[in-house]
């Protein structure tokens, strides 16, 4: 015989699929992601054949940088994980 009786069962596994429904109800509401993609052109491009993140991530500064070409907005999150959020496709 099992050591836990019906009712204990039962009640275990309501609450069980309770929490799963839960779970897939907060999923399902995420957010879309808005982040835009590393673009695909001439200058980005190199970066997407490079294999590893970090390899890449270490010359986003030399035209997102601070007085450079297209300087990332004041309010940016961390500059030194751009692959974490502007993944490569």
């Amino acid at each position: 015989m099992s050591g836990l009786s019906s009712p204990k069962k039962l009640a275990l596994n309501a609450a069980f699929i309770i929490i799963c429904i839960g779970i897939l109800i907060f999923l399902l509401r995420a957010p879309k992601e808005t982040t835009s993609p590393l673009p695909h052109d001439d200058i980005h491009n190199r970066f997407h054949a490079m294999k590893g993140k970090k390899e890449a991530e270490q010359y986003c500064l030399d035209c997102h940088g601070p007085e450079k070409e297209a300087p990332l907005p004041a309010d940016h999150p961390p500059k030194y994980r751009c692959l974490f959020c502007h993944k490569r496709q």
